[in-house]
């Protein structure tokens, strides 16, 4: 019997079977679940029991962060390890607010990942260390959650007033929070804003 059962959630079949198959060949590793989709995480993981949680962030239907965040809550004895092809500090930072034990990039090999399980499963925090040190210089997001929410809800192109109607704001309130997240993003207009905010990955 292997020791680590492992969730594994990354939306590209060729990537999730690949991950699957290598992490298999390890004496101690078990891949117990696979999903494509971020809603379908915490019912896989509530059905399968996983002891680690492998999880993208950009996923379809769910982010892996509000994921890992529901997973502290509701599985508690799950330990979450982000894997993604986005190092950015912002989302390290996320990361680490919604309870990850483990964040790494998926450039790495697949020994360091099998690593990193063992050791987040141990009860350590591991951490790409290029990341980390991007992290800590890049500084904390400067936007609020409201600001973040008006950006987000603008990303597609959507008028002030479709904005304003699905966060039951009204129009100028929504027009302070853009004013105010193109000032604190150093950008000149909210498509800009939206761009440095997730390049930041604080959207």
């Amino acid at each position: 019997m292997k020791d680590i059962r492992v969730l594994l959630a990354e939306d590209q079949g060729m990537m999730r079977g690949a991950l699957a198959l290598l992490l298999g060949m390890e004496d101690d590793i078990e891949v117990v679940a696979q999903v494509r989709a971020g809603d379908a995480i915490v019912e896989a993981a509530l059905l399968h029991r996983p002891d680690v949680a492998l999880l993208d962030i950009e996923l379809p239907g769910r982010s892996g962060l509000d994921a890992a965040a529901e997973l502290r809550e509701r599985l508690p004895g799950c330990r979450v390890l982000i894997l993604t092809t986005f190092g950015r500090p912002g989302y390290l930072r996320r990361a680490m607010e919604a309870g990850a034990a483990g964040f790494l990039v998926k450039d790495g090999p697949v020994e360091e990942l099998a690593a990193a399980i063992r050791r987040v499963l141990g009860g350590e925090t591991v951490v790409d260390p290029a990341l980390a040190a991007a992290a800590l210089s890049a500084g904390p997001n400067p936007l609020t959650r409201r600001e973040c929410e008006v950006l987000e809800a603008a990303a597609d192109g959507a008028t002030v007033a479709d904005v304003a109607g699905r966060l039951h704001l009204s129009e100028s309130t929504v027009r302070n929070y853009l004013s105010s997240a193109i000032g604190k993003t150093g950008t000149r207009n909210r498509a800009e804003a939206v761009r440095e905010a997730r390049q930041q990955g604080w959207l």
